[in-house]
């Protein structure tokens, strides 16, 4: 762990002090580190000036409800949202995608915060977060004062590797609103092996199920752009509409039409855009029956 940019090293206990640290933009945060490190010894990311380990902040951690909405701190790992009470019962496709996401040693030490900011488009977390509308909240140091803001998921990447988040940002926490009664969520991903493998592509859709209909339907896709990206015109395409078997075959074939793979050595073009059909289509099935 030896940069010859990098020459302080910090393990801040509050937030207030770790926005402190990262006023002026040249640190690098650490967190569970299991991007990160490797990263770094690949070449791919150079240590900044200070190496600011944000692993024993109380306020980073914790999962609740409250006003109608549900938090999950940045330091939360994959293991501990897998196990909460609060997250099986009001989001259990987070519990469906953790199951998805690498080996049991790594879901003990990733963390969601860092699953956000490293910004892959392949991302297990970050699909069935923007089903659910996540917003994530910041916060920095503004003339030594703290202050936040919230952005919301769908809106937070900007490309592989890329988020809005600030130099002098940290990420704090994940709000997600209450999913209302009614309210049904799938998660799907494909890899050339079932463990261990980043997705070729993943799928999310969500909505409030009555009468073989869904209404406020999200859809997310994961693997097939820059960014993971909601499925807009998928979505217009399900909202309010029966889910008869012409039905699911005509949104299977928008998502199709929708997403804007790339070929790479997971899977061509072609490939993606056909295990998007298939793939939506399987889900959308599952949740009409």
């Amino acid at each position: 762990m030896t940069s010859d940019a990098l020459q302080e090293y910090f393990a801040p206990a509050s937030v207030a002090e770790a926005v402190e640290l990262l006023r002026g933009g040249d640190a690098t945060i650490l967190a569970g580190g299991t991007d990160l490190m490797p990263q770094t010894q690949a070449g791919r990311v150079r240590f900044r000036r200070a190496l600011v380990n944000i692993r024993h902040i109380p306020e980073l951690g914790g999962i609740g409800e409250a006003d109608g909405a549900i938090r999950i701190g940045a330091l939360t790992t994959v293991a501990e949202i897998m196990e909460s009470n609060v997250v099986r019962a009001r989001l259990p496709v987070l519990v469906d995608a953790g199951d998805h996401f690498a080996s049991a040693q790594l879901r003990n030490a990733a963390t969601i915060g860092g699953n956000i900011c490293n910004a892959s488009p392949a991302g297990d977390l970050l699909v069935p977060l923007l089903v659910h509308d996540a917003e994530v909240e910041l916060a920095s140091d503004v003339g030594g004062t703290m202050v936040t803001r919230r952005v919301a998921l769908a809106e937070f990447f900007t490309g592989p590797g890329k988020t809005q988040r600030a130099p002098g940002e940290l990420l704090v926490a994940v709000h997600m609103p209450m999913p209302a009664a009614g309210h049904i969520a799938r998660f799907v991903k494909f890899g050339t092996r079932p463990a261990l493998d980043i997705s070729a592509i993943s799928i999310g859709v969500a909505g409030v199920l009555r009468d073989r209909a869904l209404t406020g339907v999200r859809v997310a896709f994961g693997a097939v752009a820059p960014t993971p990206m909601r499925g807009r015109e998928t979505e217009a395409a399900l909202e309010a509409r029966p889910l008869t078997a012409d039905g699911i075959a005509a949104a299977a074939a928008v998502a199709r039409a929708e997403v804007r793979p790339i070929s790479d050595v997971r899977a061509s073009d072609w490939y993606r855009r056909e295990l998007v059909g298939n793939l939506m289509r399987r889900v959308l099935t599952d949740v009409a029956a």
